[in-house]
């Protein structure tokens, strides 16, 4: 059996008195495209970053394809793209120029116009990034998340500023990446997206992972109804309210 690409164990990042993730544990296996929700403020951009070393944890492990990137960062990385949020471009550099600037830097041989025919933006291969809209500057930033062909991609609101037309080519590559035998982790607020490309849904709220499965097993979980949509879903598990009103009645 492969090792997972994403192994996270008991892991807790505090800052001062304030604890922004609590003891969370998850696994993403190669392959495998996991949806990480959440409210904002519950955690999600802390974990990411302690992925890629930005962050150290307080207390838990992460792993990613068996390497700790405390001590293998360079290995690490060089198997991971990131669409960061927010991401950032040179206004005054070609769309060309950044993607040549990212393969130079991972030694990789992939070639600018095919990356960015990949992200519906061969028209601008030449025209310089602060002349572009803002969902063609996601599409950028995700062009050179695919540099090298990553084990593990990234993705941090990967469908924010685009038009439905940006959504389904961003859809489409996150299915191909998977496809292609890659794991795809990725945070939106686009709920209905997340519910379209993911194998595995996990919810952090308040910085614990409250819940984790498949859509169906999240409807399970709260006795939803099949109709009900993964707003719905989400809101029932991270509404205080709610979920103090449901606690009520079981009582």
């Amino acid at each position: 059996m492969s090792v997972p690409a994403i192994d996270i164990q008991n892991l807790t990042k505090r800052f001062d008195d304030t604890t922004a993730v609590e003891n969370l544990s998850l696994t993403v296996e190669q392959g495998e495209t996991y949806g990480f929700l959440g409210p904002n403020g519950a955690g999600k951009s802390t974990t990411i970053s302690m992925l890629f070393d930005y962050l150290r944890p307080t207390e838990g492990a992460i792993r990613l394809f068996g390497d700790d990137p405390q001590t293998d960062g360079v290995a690490v990385r060089e198997r991971m793209g990131h669409l960061p949020d927010p991401y950032s471009l040179y206004d005054d550099i070609t769309a060309r120029e950044h993607l040549e600037f990212v393969i130079d830097t991972k030694r990789a041989d992939d070639e600018p116009a095919e990356l960015l025919e990949r992200v519906a933006l061969s028209d601008a291969i030449d025209k310089k990034a602060g002349e572009f809209s803002q969902g063609m500057q996601q599409r950028l930033a995700l062009a050179m998340a695919l540099v090298d062909a990553p084990d593990l991609l990234v993705l941090d609101e990967p469908f924010s500023g685009l038009d439905p037309h940006g959504v389904r080519t961003v859809r489409n590559i996150v299915e191909a990446e998977r496809e292609r035998g890659a794991a795809v982790f990725f945070s939106s607020h686009v709920l209905g997206q997340v519910e379209l490309v993911c194998d595995t849904i996990g919810i952090l709220h308040k910085g614990s992972l409250i819940t984790e499965g498949t859509l169906q097993d999240l409807r399970d979980g709260i006795d939803a109804d099949e109709d009900d949509s993964i707003e719905e879903i989400f809101v029932e598990y991270t509404d205080d309210s709610v979920r103090a009103v449901k606690e009520e009645v079981v009582q």
